[in-house]
């Protein structure tokens, strides 16, 4: 019997939350046999996908994409496993195409993927199949949801054919659900997805007034649809695999994540995945930042996988192995220093291992001769040796490298979806040069602040709402940053409070709490934070580019808009016009700081991070005395991430700076070093690091 989750109203699972029902659900449960065995199905699913979560990925594992495609030769399939195998690599992802096995008579031909898998199977290399249905012949990178009820129903025959075949080999270790989920916000223009926005919109039928009674003119229907529209289709992906292989890993990797992390729901991904991943290609997905600061990015971008795998592990799916000549949006050849910054920026952010796209450049179409970690003759290039010799230096150290945990400092930056969507929403068809009437202010904010953080030697996580903990009854010791969060729903206002009067520290940046999830202003009529803040905002004032702002000590550039507070009882920081431009407000066991002006921007348009990195030196003087490892004086330009395990402290450091330095590190302990790994000249003498330009440095201490 074959039934789709799609087309018949489904009964929830107890832990599943309503945000992710596509279909209207019963109020009775098991209304009928259809109800039960979906009920059976979805449960057998989650039970499955917790017996492999016990079968995940312990040890840290470096590999690569092996491009199969028909042309070529027994002796090149068979060469890029053995230089895998005499490499330190021991896992790799394949794209399962099916427009190469499924035949136009209606047969299916697996021989030429075959070959892989028992080459894989000779040299001991663990392989993760991509699910990659049959799609046009330009489209690199798949569609994301079916576009006919029948291509739907092809898309299960592919799954069952191709999981009931490949799952007789050994070296398969897990599946691929789909390759980069996420549409940037377009919805697809389909029959399909028409239908099930129609069902979707019956259960969430949009508001016309808030709960203040005010029209609601701005609607974000579309875009929570495309939320539960993802997470459904994924955990439909999920359940027609385990109807074939239940033991097998199931991973997905999410991309561009700074633009359209607004449309993962990663909480939700976790009960169907064993382990969650990403592609992190400088030249794709950094658009945001200049290339001296790609290795911040791969930094932050890891810190927000991290904190979507949650409690189950997360590796680099896709990390660029090399060249892209006329695919990207930023033609660039990673050097090799890149390669071991990115690398090692995984692994200390507690990622099992990377996955490079790729080891072999395809051979055709518009990523033809690219990407490769190997050259055209099959030799491995500076790039391959560098990621090679990490893969060796982590075996070597296995137990050292795989019992890490990342040391936590009690700061989090939270960002939220909606501010992304009302980001992109209300800059639409509005030119400007202006870095906060742009797409990316938001997340460049967050950025912003993650840098500052960095450049004191702590460790700071980067987390939606969804994803922070706030069932605590204690935050004494806790942070958190909204940098220029302009949009915030309403219903996390209660989750704030209780932070903050639970012992917390609130800094909030910039056009933070702007409008509610409705995207109504949320000083008018009045804020309901208020007493937590110690007043309201008065108004705020478009100035320049550029502004000049004193928030106590520091002295730091914020960017285009001024925020003037009413203040009420709060300890005034700073006054412009006779109006308080930043306070500080005790509130039960808590406080906030309040500086509603984009000073985060501000640091990234001017480029000069002094004044904000300051600042957090000042409000952080609590973590900065608690964490094991810190930089002795601000640094800038050089990253810095800490771990722990067992008795040993971890350090990477990264130096960006253009120029050889001799930094001074601080502990709370007395510590001995050990190099683990240098790339260039760098050396640990007492407390000092010297470490070249573009170099990366890990260091033991015991």
């Amino acid at each position: 019997m074959m039934y789709s989750l799609t087309n018949r109203q489904i009964k929830k699972y107890p832990h599943q939350d309503s945000s992710c029902c596509i279909l209207k659900t019963s109020t009775k449960p098991y209304l009928n046999v259809l109800h039960f065995l979906v009920f059976m199905l979805v449960m057998l699913n989650a039970w499955n996908t917790v017996k492999a979560q016990n079968n995940a990925l312990k040890d840290i594992e470096i590999g690569a994409q092996v491009f199969i495609e028909p042309g070529q030769s027994d002796s090149d399939i068979d060469t890029w496993f053995r230089l895998l195998h005499n490499n330190n690599m021991k896992i790799c992802r394949i794209r399962m195409f099916e427009s190469y096995m499924h035949q136009p008579d209606g047969t299916w031909d697996f021989s030429l993927f075959d070959k892989a898998f028992v080459a894989a199977e000779k040299y001991n290399i663990k392989v993760y199949g991509t699910l990659f249905p049959y799609t046009e012949k330009t489209n690199i990178g798949g569609f994301k949801f079916p576009a006919s009820d029948s291509q739907f129903a092809d898309i299960a025959v592919y799954i069952k054919q191709v999981t009931e075949h490949f799952s007789k080999f050994k070296s398969l270790f897990g599946w691929v659900l789909i390759n980069e989920p996420g549409v940037e916000g377009k919805i697809p223009n389909t029959e399909f997805t028409a239908a099930k926005y129609e069902e979707w919109k019956k259960v969430h039928p949009p508001k016309n007034l808030t709960a203040d009674g005010f029209p609601v003119l701005v609607d974000f229907s579309r875009q929570r649809f495309l939320v539960d529209y993802t997470t459904w289709y994924l955990s439909w992906l999920a359940s027609e695999v385990r109807k074939y292989d239940t033991k097998s890993q199931l991973h997905v990797n999410n991309h561009q994540i700074f633009k359209i992390s607004a449309e993962y729901n990663f909480p939700e991904w976790r009960k169907f995945l064993s382990s969650l991943g990403g592609s992190a290609h400088a030249s794709w997905h950094f658009g945001y930042f200049n290339r001296q600061q790609y290795a911040l990015a791969m930094a932050a971008n890891c810190e927000m996988v991290r904190s979507g795998a949650g409690n189950i592990p997360w590796f680099m799916t896709e990390l660029q192995g090399g060249n892209n000549t006329y695919s990207g949006f930023d033609p660039m050849c990673p050097t090799s220093e890149e390669i071991s910054q990115w690398l090692w920026l995984v692994v200390a952010t507690e990622g099992k291992g990377a996955i490079f796209w790729s080891l072999n450049p395809r051979s055709s179409g518009i990523e033809a001769g690219e990407w490769g970690l190997l050259n055209f003759q099959n030799a491995p290039s500076d790039r391959f040796t560098a990621a090679a010799d990490i893969a060796g230096i982590i075996i070597r150290d296995k137990s050292l490298f795989s019992g890490m945990k990342e040391v936590n400092s009690g700061i989090n930056i939270l960002y939220t979806r909606e501010s992304l969507w009302a980001e992109k929403e209300l800059i639409k068809d509005l030119p400007s040069d202006l870095a906060g009437r742009k797409e990316g202010g938001v997340m460049k904010s967050v950025v912003a602040y993650f840098e500052a953080i960095n450049n004191l030697g702590l460790n700071a996580g980067i987390s939606t709402f969804d994803e922070f903990d706030f069932s605590q009854n204690d935050y004494k010791g806790k942070v958190i940053i909204l940098a220029n969060q302009i949009c915030i729903p309403e219903s996390d206002y209660q989750k704030m409070e209780h932070f903050v009067a639970c012992g917390g520290k609130l800094i909030v940046d910039g056009l933070s709490f702007y409008y509610n999830e409705d995207m109504q202003c949320a000083f008018l009529p009045r804020f309901k934070m208020a007493g937590v803040f110690g007043g309201t905002i008065s108004e705020f004032i478009c100035t320049e580019n550029l502004f000049n702002l004193q928030p106590g000590k520091s002295d730091l550039p914020a960017h285009l808009w001024q925020g003037m507070i009413e203040n009420k009882t709060g300890e005034v920081l700073g006054i412009s016009h006779g109006k308080a431009t930043s306070t500080r407000n005790h509130y039960k066991q808590g406080e906030v700081l309040w500086i509603p002006s984009p000073i985060g921007l501000g640091a990234f348009v001017s480029g000069d991070g002094s004044g904000i990195t300051k600042l957090m030196a000042e409000e952080l003087k609590e973590q900065v005395q608690n964490f094991p490892v810190s930089f002795a004086s601000t640094q800038t330009s050089v990253i810095m991430k800490t771990l722990k395990s067992g008795s040993s402290y971890i350090t990477v450091l990264i130096n960006k700076s253009g120029e050889k330095k001799n930094i001074l590190l601080k502990s709370n302990k007395s510590l001995s070093s050990k190099i683990l790994y240098a790339n260039k000249t760098g050396m640990v003498k007492g407390n000092t690091v010297s470490i070249s330009s573009e170099e990366t440095i890990v260091i033991q201490w015991e």
